[in-house]
């Protein structure tokens, strides 16, 4: 389970199209997300390719860099 202000920051940035957002995943992958993703639940749906949407479940995450864009 993530904590309710852990989900709260990361809707607010990912809702957010100014932001790159690189995360790091505790299995020591990194994926940038672009800026076509949302928050769905406690899952960010991205699409890594144009027609197919990937997720990540915030339990997953490690960090978060945030860089405005």
């Amino acid at each position: 389970m993530v904590s309710s202000k852990f989900k709260e920051q990361m809707e607010r940035y990912v809702n957010y199209r100014g932001i790159d957002i690189i995360l790091h995943l505790k299995d020591g992958s990194i994926i940038e997300l672009d800026k076509n993703r949302r928050l769905v639940g406690e899952e960010i749906v991205y699409f890594p390719q144009k027609a197919n949407p990937s997720t990540i479940s915030l339990t997953m995450i490690q960090k978060a860099d945030l860089f405005v864009a």
